[in-house]
C-alpha cells in the first residue's frame, strides 16, 4: 500500500507540474519548473508574511482603540496632540520594512534581467492574434512557424492526432504548433511584435516579457522538468486577446534533437515523430509504477 501510495504521488506531482491551472484546492502561483519561479514563489510567500504580520498589528491596534478609548470607558477624553516617539517610529519602521523587501526584489529583477550563458536562442514574434516562432541557432536551418489556438470543435481531431485524451487539449490553451524547447537548457528567448503591443507570459517559468513593435525584449529560462506548459498574452492587444494562448512543449534532448531534425523537412511529420516518442515514453513511466508494486510485494 506505500509503495502504491508513493507511486501514486509521484506520478501525480509530476502531471501536475505541466497542468495549465491549478491542483485541487490550491493557493499560489502554478507549480514552478524553474529557478527564476522558485525565487518569485519565495518572495510572494516572504513579502505576504511582513503584510499578514502589519495587517494583525493594525487589526489589534483597532480593537485595542476599541476596547481601551470608547466613551463608556474613557469618559474624559486625552487632550494630547501628538507623540513624537510614535511619529519617530511610524516613520522609520515602514522605511526599514521597505528597504527588507526592496533588497530580495532588487536581486530577483536582476536575476531575471541578467541573461545567463544560454544553450539557444529562440525568436518570438505576436501577431493579432497568434504566436510566431523562429529558432535562429546555426544548425536549425530556416526554422519557423506560426502557433495558433486550436478552436473547441477540433479539439477532439488534434487529441486523437496526439494519441492522447480531449482534457489533455485544454480549451482556449492548447495550439497546433508547440514551441518545442530541450529539458534542461538556458534559453535565450527574444521577443517582439508585428503589429500592436503583446506580451509573453509563462506563469511556470516565471517569464513575463512585453512584445513590441519595432524592438527586440530579451528574457531567458532553464525549464528543469518535461511536460506541456500553458501562458497566454499578457498585453490587451485587440479583439482575440483572450485567444492568443503560448504553449511550451519540454523534451528531453534526444527527442528534441530527433525533432528539430525533422522540423527542418516537414513539420507535420516532425510533431508526429514527437507525439509518438513522448506516448512511448508515457506507457513506459506508467509501467514503471506497476513493477516497482511487483518488487515490493515480494
Amino acid at each position: 500500500m506505500v509503495a502504491t501510495a508513493t507511486a501514486i504521488a509521484g506520478s501525480s506531482s509530476l502531471a501536475l507540474a505541466a497542468e495549465p491551472g491549478f491542483g485541487p484546492w490550491q493557493l499560489g502561483f502554478q507549480s514552478s519548473v524553474t529557478d527564476v519561479m522558485d525565487d518569485i514563489n519565495w518572495f510572494n510567500n516572504f513579502t505576504l508574511g511582513i503584510i499578514t504580520v502589519i495587517t494583525l498589528f493594525v487589526l489589534l491596534l483597532l480593537i485595542l482603540v476599541v476596547v481601551k478609548f470608547n466613551a463608556k470607558a474613557n469618559p474624559v477624553p486625552s487632550r494630547t496632540s501628538h507623540n513624537t516617539m510614535i511619529e519617530v517610529v511610524w516613520t522609520v519602521a515602514p522605511i526599514l520594512i521597505l528597504v527588507v523587501i526592496a533588497i530580495p526584489s532588487f536581486r530577483l529583477l536582476y536575476k531575471e534581467l541578467e541573461i545567463p550563458e544560454y544553450d539557444m536562442t529562440v525568436k518570438a514574434i505576436g501577431y493579432q492574434w497568434y504566436w510566431g516562432y523562429e529558432y535562429t541557432d546555426e544548425g536549425m536551418g530556416d526554422l519557423y512557424f506560426d502557433s495558433i489556438m486550436v478552436e473547441d470543435g477540433d479539439r477532439a481531431d488534434v487529441a486523437a492526432a496526439r494519441g492522447v485524451t480531449v482534457n489533455e487539449v485544454p480549451r482556449l490553451l492548447a495550439v497546433d504548433y508547440d514551441l518545442v524547447i530541450p529539458v534542461d537548457k538556458t534559453v535565450r528567448l527574444q521577443v517582439t511584435a508585428e503589429d500592436v503591443i503583446h506580451a509573453f507570459a509563462m506563469p511556470a517559468f516565471g517569464v513575463k516579457v512585453d512584445a513590441v513593435p519595432g524592438r527586440l525584449n530579451e528574457t531567458w529560462f532553464h525549464a528543469r522538468e518535461t511536460g506541456v506548459y500553458y501562458g497566454q498574452c499578457s498585453e490587451l492587444c485587440g479583439i482575440k486577446h483572450a485567444f492568443m494562448p503560448i504553449a511550451v512543449r519540454v523534451v528531453t534532448q534526444e527527442q528534441f534533437d530527433v525533432w528539430a531534425a525533422a522540423a527542418q523537412e516537414d513539420l507535420d511529420t516532425a510533431n508526429t515523430q514527437l507525439w509518438a516518442a513522448i506516448a512511448a515514453d508515457k506507457k513506459v513511466a506508467e509501467a514503471r509504477p506497476i513493477e516497482e508494486i511487483a518488487v515490493a510485494a515480494k
